[in-house]
């Protein structure tokens, strides 16, 4: 089982690696025209998809199901308040710059994402 995990935990880190570097072009890229409230949201909605299909096929290795793909988006609900919440702490309390701000959140909340991703990709249809 350790071995397992040690083998998921590293594709989850290559794969939502490269997910996440999607989402932060987009973030970057939509910042100048929008509040980085906003910039956020939409790269990370924008990114839900290919994450699902990241984590599904490479990460987890298992087959995807309607059923998993319209829950992914509803667990990462949480993932997304709790990043959110980081961000506005980084950028209103912290005087972190909201270039920098997502990546301070993707590093506190990756241990969530993970536990909540494999539960969701690992159960039965």
């Amino acid at each position: 089982m350790r071995r397992i995990l040690a083998g998921q935990g590293v594709r989850f880190l290559i794969g939502g690696g490269a997910n996440t570097l999607l989402s932060y072009a987009l973030y970057w890229m939509l910042l100048p025209w929008m509040p980085y409230a906003w910039a956020y949201t939409v790269s990370y909605a924008l990114t839900i998809l290919s994450g699902f299909a990241i984590n599904t096929w490479f990460v987890f290795r298992t087959s995807w199901s309607w059923v998993k793909l319209v829950a992914f988006p509803l667990i990462h609900v949480v993932n997304y308040l709790a990043s959110l919440s980081i961000v506005w702490v980084a950028v209103e309390i912290l005087n972190v710059p909201k270039t920098i701000a997502p990546v301070v959140a993707t590093l506190i909340v990756l241990p969530l994402n993970f536990a909540l991703t494999r539960k969701l990709i690992h159960r039965p249809d």
